[in-house]
Formats: structure tokens, sequence, C-alpha cells
């Protein structure tokens, strides 16, 4: 299909920004333009709670036939300001928490219902671990970025400090980011950060959606979480769970690995927080507190707040 000068297959790797329309409401959905409908309709789902099976997208369309989930968004005539209409029905056991709804996952019995060993799943491994340091696993969306407000320019959805916090930690820590969206869409952002160019630190590796694994709970039924399993699996000279910490604004990611994951502050409507949001900060003086402890596994991550103020009045008492 020909595409309009104003097409995305001139960029295929750039981030596009759509707008879709379900019951009276208007979405803001950030995808790479060389994402499939597939992708696209699980960003969709992250913020609408309609599952991807149960979306009809009514006018975006490869010739004159619906575009399945395998076509790729550069393959569409996208033009300027379109609004995708969508058609869709929430079920009940949905288990995509609401945009604005706290995250509750405790005392889980799951079991992993994904036959696939995780080991094999695919890492973008951009430097070498380095001998002796600590693992970070971080999250990308309301953790490091507002991936739901729109701006001109990215800068103004990152969090507050990030260059400065990735700095303070990679003294410390080797760095992997790992979200639950595309490897396009972690490759874009990450440079449009310039996070993935910065002199002052190095990211260890990339992983995605397809490096996650499905779980089931008898109380919350079957979604997808982040392994860390699959991490230390590559790299067993290295990391392992008494060294590893991970931040998410989603409990649930580190179902499997609950004594590794540290509950980040969700950073949204950045143009309101940005002037006051200190998270990062504070969290960067945990990093560095607990950085000498041999095992972390004996921390209470949620109360990191009270360790660094009891680790600050020791030092200046």
């Amino acid at each position: 299909m020909a595409a309009s000068s104003s097409s995305i297959n001139e960029a295929s790797q750039e981030e596009m920004t759509l707008n879709v329309k379900w019951v009276g409401k208007e979405y803001v959905v950030r995808v790479c333009a060389d994402d499939t409908v597939g992708e696209l309709k699980r960003r969709i789902c992250e913020l609408t709670n309609v599952l991807p099976k149960r979306q009809k997208l009514l006018n975006l369309k490869m010739g004159s036939k619906p575009a399945d989930d395998s076509v790729f968004l550069s393959q569409l005539s996208i033009k300027p300001n379109l609004k995708i209409m969508m058609l869709g029905t929430v079920e009940d056991e949905i288990l995509v928490e609401p945009v604005d709804a706290p995250e509750i996952v405790d005392d889980f019995e799951f079991e992993e219902i994904d036959s696939q060993d995780i080991k094999d799943r695919e890492m973008h491994t951009l430097n070498p671990p380095r001998e002796g340091k600590r693992l970070l696993v971080l999250d990308i969306d309301y953790t490091l970025f507002d991936h739901r407000s729109s701006a001109e320019n990215p800068h103004e959805l990152m969090r507050p400090y990030l260059h400065e916090f990735l700095t303070a930690a990679y003294a410390e820590y080797d760095i992997i980011i790992w979200s639950a969206t595309s490897m396009k869409w972690v490759e874009v952002k990450m440079k449009e950060l310039g996070v993935l160019n910065n002199p002052d630190y190095k990211i260890t590796a990339l992983l995605d959606h397809l490096a996650m694994i499905s779980v089931q709970s008898q109380s919350h039924g079957v979604f997808d979480c982040k392994p860390l399993g699959l991490i230390w699996g590559k790299f067993p000279e290295f990391y392992n769970p008494g060294n590893t910490i991970m931040f998410d604004d989603l409990k649930r990611n580190f179902v499997m690995n609950p004594q590794n994951g540290l509950v980040i502050r969700p950073f949204r409507k950045a143009h309101l927080n940005r002037g006051i949001d200190q998270e990062l900060v504070g969290l960067s003086l945990y990093l560095l507190a607990i950085a000498d402890l041999d095992n972390f596994q004996s921390l209470d991550h949620s109360r990191w707040e009270k360790f660094v103020q009891r680790n600050t009045k020791r030092r200046t008492s």
C-alpha cells in the first residue's frame, strides 16, 4: 500500500501517538511504527481493560479489509489526527488494573502455566556484566516515564532526576530495563530519553514482554509477570536473589520474586508532578545504603524510606 508523505513508513522505528475513541472517551496510545496491530491492542488494553481479543478497531484497515494482528503499523497509511474507533467489552475477570486503581497482589498461591523454559527467552545485551556489582531491574511506564500524558517533547514526560538516579545507581549496580511492551518501544523510548547513550552510565540489557511468563493464581486468575530467574539463569556468575532488586509500579510483575521487588510510586500527570516528584532521589539513597549488604533477602523493601531515614541519622550522629 502506498503511504502518504506523513506516513510512518518513512521512519518505521519512530514513536507514534494514536488517539483511540471508545465509549465516548479518547485515549492517547504510544507505540512504534514497526509494532504490529497486536501490540497496539496490548497498549489499548492497558488503558481500557478491553482484552485484545475483544477489540474491534473499525477504521484501521489494510486495503478494504480490517488489519489483522500480524500487520505492522508501518504498512498502514495512517493519516494525521486519525481517531481509531474501537468496539469492545470489558470482561469481569480481566487482570489489567485500571490506570488509577491501586495495585493489590498479596498472598498469592500460583503456578507457572507457560511450559517454555524461561532461560530460552530473548535478552538484548548491550554491555557485559561487571564483576562485583549488584543488579537493578527497572520498569519504564510510570516508573521512569509517564507514558499516558501528551507532550511535544518526550523529556517533558521523563521522571525528574532520572539521569542523576541512573548515574548514582551505576556506581554499585548493573542496570537492566524490563518493560511489558515491545522491544522497539523499549529501544525508542530509552534513546529518546538519552538513556542508551549517556556517558555517565551504561545499560547492561533490555527485556520486553516476550520475556514475561504467564502464571495462574486461584484468586486472580491468569496474568503475566517478570521472572527474575531468567536473568539469574543467563548470568549465574554475576546475579542471584541475594544481590538483585527490581523497581516496578505494579506489584504483580514480581510476584514470582516478591522478596526482590520494590513497588515504586507511579509517575503520572507529569505536567503537574514533575516539579515535586522526588521518588528517584530517595531511591538512589536507598540503593547506595544497601549496596554494601551481603544479601538483600532480609530487607523489607516496602520500608525503604524508613531505612534511608535511619541510615541518614546514623551517619550524621
